[in-house]
């Protein structure tokens, strides 16, 4: 048999023997390998064609990112999702800039006049966020609507170093904007692409009311064009030729959602019990004759060892409501494991319960936590901190800016030298220091590792560290600290005064 051009044999099946001994027949055995292929009753509802992804960015990008926002501003869990990416992706400090130009005075240069861009009043265009603020809103806005797009400002508008940024709502750019242009090009998505899929500029909804050359109308609607130069737009790609994105909660949301309306309904269920004991109800022939809406309804006064007597022909129905009991907490905590399984945090981190969970298991949930958010880590310096840095440099050298501490400025013509540069995120405290430092150590000490290794996975720049202990040094010997006590306040041993100490006692 030959299938795709690929000869296939088919499968032996096992012995009729062992089959009837595992109680399947020898068909059904072959059917295993195949059962997801399968299109029967139980797989009725499962697709059989291949979705491309333009169509469900089409269908389905507005809607998601719509119910993102709104479980982001309702719902707890959700909230504490994009807490965990913030804090855990930027950080208190945000992604640090290191200059790995060779010049040390070049180098420390470049550093302050990057750190002194990233204040609010020079970064951002309208003032109000510093460089890490604006890492931290790329990164939640990209978890809650997928993408984020920042527009980069030249010029006398952009401030002191005539570059800066401005944040723009992804929703602008509209989703359902598609339109094929000449030799090739097409817009898909509010995005204009060249032949090859390179984007060209983007299109997005003009709320100025101001008219020139990048404003127009199309199909009664009113754009503005931005060249692709321009706009740096964030997203986690999911699938080849995918051109915009979708919140990371897309799984998610449906369960989250649900789960938050089973709590609501859980706690008014509750609440109604606590308040109502139970309800009045007269014998056929009997009773009073009144008007609910002048009388009111009858009430019994409850107190402590009383016991009221009901009048003839009376009759209490108890209304006893047990939901919520025991059942609520299972179900709650099986759809918060799955939630956080596809958010790509740990359960325990996420929903702050840690009954049932031992070192070893809450270990090795944080450690695979940490390596995703190592992963975002990454794409946050590939989509923003490289392209930021490299305009940066390039108009900072123009303009002048960079000055070195003996009045040298920098110049543009050998912008080569001043570009190789790292970028350090943030790292967390070991989940077991003592045994890591050790570990630490030993791989220090058998060359596994280095001294900048170690250092760097602390979150710390090494020459920084250095720098500080010579300092330490410097200012503990100018205080009169003898060099044994600085020596042994370093943590390492002074030759010959154990063997002293020993000789002593003994």
């Amino acid at each position: 048999m030959r299938l795709f051009g690929l000869e296939l044999k088919r499968a032996k099946p096992p012995e009729p023997s062992r089959a009837r001994a595992r109680g399947i027949t020898a068909r059904q055995f072959a059917r295993m390998l195949f059962n997801s292929g399968e299109s029967n009753r139980l797989t009725g509802d499962w697709p059989t064609m291949p979705v491309p992804i333009d169509w469900i960015i089409h269908r389905y990008q507005r809607t998601l990112v719509a119910r993102s926002r709104e479980q982001s501003m309702n719902n707890d869990y959700v909230k504490a999702y994009f807490r965990l990416q913030r804090q855990n992706i930027v950080g208190p400090a945000g992604i640090m800039f290191q200059s790995k130009a060779q010049d040390d005075q070049a180098r420390i240069a470049i550093e302050n006049a990057f750190r002194d861009w990233g204040k609010r009043e020079n970064c951002d265009v309208t003032g109000r966020r510093s460089w890490r603020a604006i890492q931290n809103a790329f990164v939640t806005t990209a978890a809650r609507d997928g993408e984020c797009f920042i527009r980069e400002v030249f010029g006398r508008d952009a401030g002191p170093y005539g570059y800066a940024l401005q944040l723009l709502d992804s929703q602008r750019c509209p989703v359902d904007y598609d339109r094929e242009l000449e030799n090739g090009a097409f817009i898909r998505h509010g995005i204009e692409f060249n032949a090859y899929g390179k984007p060209l500029a983007y299109h997005f909804a003009d709320t100025s009311g101001a008219r020139s050359a990048m404003h127009y109308s199309y199909a009664g609607r009113s754009y503005v064009r931005i060249d692709a130069d321009e706009i740096i737009h964030g997203f986690v790609p999911e699938f080849v030729g995918q051109k915009r994105g979708l919140p990371w909660l897309d799984t998610g949301l449906f369960r989250a959602h649900q789960m938050a309306a089973m709590e609501d309904a859980a706690v008014v269920n509750a609440r109604v019990g606590a308040a109502k004991m139970g309800f009045i109800q007269w014998k056929e022939g009997h009773g009073p004759e009144y008007d609910e809406d002048e009388d009111g309804p009858l009430e019994i006064d409850a107190e402590a060892a009383s016991f009221p007597v009901l009048p003839e022909g009376a009759e209490l129905n108890k209304f006893d409501p047990t939901y919520p009991s025991g059942e609520l907490l299972p179900f709650v905590k099986l759809m918060l494991r799955a939630f956080a399984a596809g958010g790509g945090v740990a359960y325990e981190n996420l929903s702050h319960d840690r009954e049932g969970v031992n070192f070893t298991s809450i270990r090795h949930g944080t450690l695979d936590e940490r390596e995703n958010y190592k992963e975002r880590q990454e794409w946050l310096v590939e989509d923003l901190c490289e392209r930021v840095f490299s305009r940066f440099l390039e108009r900072a050298l123009l303009g002048r800016k960079i000055v070195t501490e003996s009045g040298l400025v920098l110049p543009a013509s050998a912008i080569e030298l001043y570009e190789p540069r790292a970028w350090q995120p943030r790292r967390w405290e070991w989940v077991d220091p003592e045994a890591d430092t050790k570990a630490a150590e030993r791989s220090k000490n058998n060359l596994l590792t280095s001294f900048s290794s170690l250092i760097r996975e602390r979150g710390r720049e090494p020459r920084d560290v250095w720098r500080e202990l010579a300092e330490d040094i410097k200012a503990m010997r100018e205080a009169g600290i003898p060099d044994e006590i600085i020596t042994l306040a370093m943590g390492q041993k002074v030759a010959g005064k154990t063997d002293t100490r020993n000789r002593e006692s003994e």
